[in-house]
């Protein structure tokens, strides 16, 4: 068995010794009618140049298992390099591990040299891939036969007598034709006519005969049920035959429809383009001896069609005498039955009349029975009716005060809900006016330290002020009492004036440091004295003596000040410690209350937030698993839909299968076709095989992101 695509749409199935010929032809709408050509303009029948194109994409060698790359997605990167043109068509032709193989359709023939210069040489990215794609475009070649082909066809066929209709270069073979382009207009039907046929192409050239198996009836029969062409969608196309009386109006035909697709454009001006197989008859079809064949066929299948309907009227007529028959007996039957009947009711009747009699009483009694009856059980719907009335209302009241309940709860919810938020303003509020008052305090504090330190340095101030105006006055007191005593006749004793001088400029020192330079000055300025008049030596003597008593008694009385002061400063020290102290704990009580209550109003916040992601997490779930369920409740329609195809198919090839036999008149052109079907058939079960462990993939990827 092959299975082959032809260019042309072609699906071709050749089982053993049974010809199935399937015929898929599509119609594309052409926006763009520039480029057509007329044909036969009163039936709206034109011919359109077929502008195609082959892209070759060149795929990377795939390193990492499990990748693979999207033909759609290459299919919609072409598109979009060609933007803002667009392809009219653009299908798959072959797909491989090296690479993809485009076959795209413009509307213009002017279209594709664009096409090309955009795409040819070109490269492309692929999300996920380093490695960029090279394209390759190039200008498909349209499979038609040339003059050349014939002429060797009818040359070096044995069977074949050029000088005779239909054994030479003149009957055109046409399929793929819609049908109601080719009908009549009047009529109304969808089957195509041959004088439409005969006056489409007559304008190449004056025509012999046409053809149309469609219309012959006979025509499947004559082939003795090993043929048989049928379309996808019902008989929406057609194929003829052709044949014209001179081989100028054959050549004339093909060089015309050579290269071009059939364009129909209707009263609206609207255009529909349809591609159609052309090839010249090599299996003279419309031959005198073929033609003269098909009648005689023709002729016997009439007589047995009325040898047939012959006997269907006489076993038609005997079947109906013999239902007559059967009916005259079921007649007789029903009368002795209805006699029977009859005497039978007639005892029975008899039979009543005895029985009723009694059974009036007897009815009379139950019936006084069954009136007590139903008016007790209508007593005991009433009390069923007035019970379920109260229980009704029962329930009704339950629920109204249940409802009343909830509603209090919920309003003592919302009051309690309502105290605690005023209960935590109010303790934030007390917090604030607690820390607020914790600062004021801190400021009072400050201040009276500062107040404190102010104090002492004023009082430090004083007793240095009082301290040196004590050693002045006691100093002056001293020069006045030694003042007779000192011999120093025209000399000025310069122990005062150092001494006040240190005592002013150094404020606050002790009087020892005063006295050890007013000695010195003392013995500085006496030596002088000494060495004139040894005769006062004992007097200065004594003098000195009395000098240093003073300077120890002053230097004790500036030990027992440092003293005091030194104590004053301990304690005014300490005192500032103790504040200090106070101060930095109550900033670490207000600072441990504030990032506890921070604390707690983060957790709030974690925690809300955490619901609020429980949520949305829960909301997520449930969409997953509501997509999961679409995708496999539509993947399960997808493997129903297939297997009920699977079975429809395999039922037609179980039907086609039981007729024996093979046409020889098809055997030339099936052969030459036998290993380009089978090529394309292994290329298709791949692009099959490719295209279902795509879906495998995508479904299982869909089912890990569901999980």
């Amino acid at each position: 068995m092959a299975l082959r695509f032809d260019t042309d749409l072609r699906l071709v199935f050749t089982p053993p010794r049974l010809h199935l010929h399937v015929v898929v032809m599509t119609t594309t709408i052409v926006h763009d009618t520039t480029e057509a050509v007329k044909l036969c303009p009163p039936y709206g029948l034109y011919l359109k140049p077929i502008a195609k194109m082959v892209v070759s994409v060149a795929l990377p060698q795939l390193k990492q298992p499990g990748k693979s790359i999207s033909n759609w997605e290459v299919m919609e990167r072409l598109k979009a390099m060609v933007h803002p043109d667009q392809f009219s068509a653009l299908r798959i032709s072959k797909s491989t591990m090296e690479f993809i193989r485009f076959e795209g359709e413009v509307e213009n023939k002017g279209m594709v040299k664009t096409f090309l210069s955009k795409l040819d040489s070109k490269s492309i990215k692929l999300s996920g891939f380093t490695d960029i794609l090279k394209i390759r475009a190039a200008e498909n070649k349209v499979d038609f036969p040339t003059r050349h082909d014939w002429d060797a066809f009818f040359r070096d066929a044995k069977d074949m007598n050029e000088t005779l209709p239909g054994e030479r270069p003149d009957t055109i073979h046409l399929e793929g034709m819609p049908c109601k382009w080719f009908a009549q207009k009047d009529a109304g039907a969808d089957k195509p006519s041959e004088s439409s046929v005969r006056a489409v192409f007559e304008g190449f050239g004056k025509i012999r005969n046409v053809d149309i198996p469609m219309l012959d009836p006979y025509r499947e029969e004559m082939l003795d049920k090993n043929f048989h062409t049928f379309t996808f969608g019902g008989h929406l196309n057609f194929e003829a035959y052709v044949q014209y009386q001179e081989y100028a109006g054959f050549v004339k035909a093909m060089d015309s429809l050579r290269g071009m697709k059939l364009m129909f454009k209707g009263e609206d001006g609207k255009a529909v383009a349809c591609n159609i197989k052309v090839t010249f008859d090599t299996t003279k079809h419309l031959s005198d001896l073929a033609l003269k064949k098909r009648q005689l066929e023709r002729q016997k299948l009439q007589e047995l069609e009325k040898q047939r309907e012959e006997q269907k009227r006489r076993e038609r007529q005997e079947e109906e005498r013999r239902r007559e028959e059967e009916r005259k007996q079921r007649e007789q039957e029903e009368e002795e039955k209805e006699r029977k009947r009859e005497e039978k009711l007639r005892k029975r009747e008899q039979k009543k009349k005895r029985e009723t009699q009694k059974k009036v009483k007897k009815q009379q009694v139950e019936e006084q029975k069954k009136l007590h009856l139903k008016i007790a059980m209508e007593e005991r719907k009433l009390l069923l009716a007035q019970r379920n009335l109260e229980s009704i209302r029962l329930i009704a009241e339950l629920l109204s005060r249940a409802k009343a309940l909830k509603q209090q709860q919920r309003e003592k919810e919302e009051a309690e809900l309502a105290r605690k938020q005023k209960a935590e303003l109010a303790r934030l509020q007390q917090l604030e006016e607690r820390r607020r008052l914790q600062e004021a305090e801190l400021r009072r504090v400050e201040e009276e330290k500062a107040r404190a330190l102010e104090l002492q340095r004023k009082e430090r101030e004083l007793r240095e002020k009082l301290l040196g105006n004590l050693l002045k006055k006691s100093v002056c007191s001293e020069r006045q009492q030694e003042g007779p005593e000192l011999p120093a006749p025209g000399t000025e004793p310069a122990a005062g004036p150092q001494l006040n001088g240190l005592a002013h400029s150094e404020g606050g020192q002790s009087p020892a440091r005063v006295a050890v330079p007013r000695e010195d000055g003392l013995s500085q300025g006496n030596r002088p004295q000494r060495e004139c008049s040894r005769e006062d030596g004992h007097e200065r003597r004594r003098g000195r003596s009395h000098e240093r008593q003073r300077s120890r008694s002053r230097q004790e009385s500036s030990r027992k000040g440092s003293r005091g002061r030194r104590e004053h400063s301990s304690d005014s020290s300490r005192s500032g410690q103790e504040h200090s102290r106070e101060s930095s704990r109550n900033r670490r009580d207000y600072r441990r209350e504030y990032s506890r209550e921070s604390g707690h109003r983060r957790r709030e916040c974690s925690r809300s937030r955490w619901e609020r992601s429980r949520e949305s997490s829960h909301r997520r779930r449930e969409r997953s698993r509501s997509r999961r369920e679409h995708s496999r409740a539509s993947s399960h329609r997808r493997r129903e839909r297939s297997r009920h195809r699977r079975e429809r198919s395999r039922g037609r090839r179980g039907r086609s299968h039981s007729r024996s036999g093979s046409s020889c008149r098809r055997s030339g052109s099936s052969g030459s076709d036998s290993s380009l079907g089978h090529r394309r058939s292994s290329r298709e079960r791949r692009h099959r095989g490719g295209r279902r462990d795509s879906r495998g993939r995508s479904r299982a990827d869909h089912h890990r992101r569901g999980s």
